[in-house]
């Protein structure tokens, strides 16, 4: 009996070792389920990121690191005259009050501040007119924090561009690639580099907004400017930095902030300032050729409203033209027998229809070139040509044309 017992004993306990390792066995040859709170921390982005690809660098970030060396910022100073009232100078005042308080000193020095970019080893540098006027001393600090002393090798105020030399450039001087602005399109991304408000360095991104915007447009009539505008931030202090595209090139030189507007800003396209560029740095002045007129574009309904006005002085037909508002004494235009109230309306065969159509005819032309044009004058058409002259010797007239 008691054999009997520990036999029965010894098959349960073979039974449940053979369950175990069957067990075993099964649970190891089925698929591995994985908790499915791994598979949530394996799927996430950042686990994907650190495991499986390495970090991305902005188009931006590429930009910058291939123009920024080259972009620099321009401290100038100038010494301006001060006038004295009579009422210190007067001797009777004198005699009673001394020369207490007549210490007042004749000159103070102003000072400025801009941006601008090397574009050769050579130190050649460009940025705005408007940033060195009446400069007489001219700072260049590099982005690494070296200061050098720059010469101003020519300025033209009616594309506001103006080229700077090192006066002794280091070597190996970092150089920004000039870019093709006859490419940009509206739509592309645009990245504006330079020193606004003192902060050195900074960058803003943004698109170009609008092409081939005239000068008249942006209320600078004194200029002759095509710009490319952007909603990049521009800023005082911009003026002079370049604009880049999104391939690291230059585009345009920033310039025209806008009053009162917000997200515009404009700058001047690079092909202008790679024809305008070499002629200032040989200090050359740059032509540019005129006709000494004040005009606006004209439509049907335009010339209705002044032939109505019971206070007008002229009758002018009623077409598409360019009216003449004011002929500069002495002019090209003046001697050309243009009147004010003509309204032109064909120059060298080309329809004109727009004043800024007709400022590009005249911007295209040579100076002492004779221009053909047709002109309206009340219910005669008469043909006249004009020849251009060279506007820097009536920039104080501020013609527009």
């Amino acid at each position: 009996m008691q054999t009997k017992t520990w036999f029965q004993l010894l098959t349960h306990a073979l039974a449940l070792l053979a369950g175990v390792i069957v067990t075993v066995v099964g649970f190891h040859a089925l698929p591995s389920q994985a908790d499915p709170l791994d598979q949530v921390v394996a799927s996430s982005p950042l686990a994907l990121t650190s495991a499986n690809s390495k970090p991305t660098t902005s188009f931006v970030v590429t930009a910058v690191q291939k123009v920024g060396p080259a972009v620099v910022r321009i401290d100038t100073e100038r010494t301006v005259a001060m006038g004295i009232d009579p009422f210190l100078e007067d001797p009777f005042f004198r005699r009673f009050f001394g020369d207490n308080g007549l210490n007042v000193p004749r000159e103070r020095t102003e000072r400025g501040q801009g941006s601008g970019f090397i574009v050769d080893k050579n130190g050649t540098i460009i940025t705005n007119a408007h940033v060195v006027e009446g400069a007489q001393k001219v700072t260049v600090t590099l982005t690494d924090g070296r200061q050098l002393s720059a010469q101003v090798r020519g300025t033209d105020e009616v594309t506001d561009l103006a080229v700077l030399k090192l006066e002794n450039p280091p070597g190996n001087l970092p150089v920004a690639a000039l870019g093709d602005s006859s490419n940009v399109q509206v739509g592309d991304w645009a990245i504006a580099m330079g020193n606004p408000l003192g902060l050195d360095n900074t960058v803003t991104l943004g698109i170009v907004s609008n092409l081939r915007r005239s000068s008249s447009e942006v209320g600078i009539p004194d200029k002759r400017l095509n710009f490319i505008q952007t909603d990049a931030a521009i800023n005082p202090g911009n003026s002079g930095g370049p604009l880049l595209n999104g391939n690291g090139e230059v585009i345009g030189i920033n310039t025209a902030i806008r009053a009162g507007a917000e997200g515009i800003g404009f700058a001047i396209p690079v092909d202008l300032a790679k024809t305008i560029a070499p002629i200032l740095a040989a200090g050359k002045t740059v032509p540019h050729p005129y006709i000494g007129v004040v005009m606006s574009t004209l439509t049907p309904e335009l010339a209705k409203q002044i032939n109505s006005d019971p206070n007008s002085t002229i009758q002018v037909p009623e077409t598409n033209g360019v009216i003449i508002r004011q002929v500069m004494p002495n002019s090209p235009a003046a001697e050309a027998g243009l009147r004010r109230g003509d309204v032109i309306t064909e120059m060298e065969g080309q329809k004109v229809a727009t004043a800024d159509q007709l400022q590009r005819v005249v911007e295209k032309s040579q100076v002492g070139q004779r221009l053909q044009m047709r002109v309206r004058r009340g219910d005669q058409t008469l043909a006249l040509n004009v020849r251009t002259g060279d506007r820097k010797q009536v920039m104080g007239q501020n013609p527009q044309n």
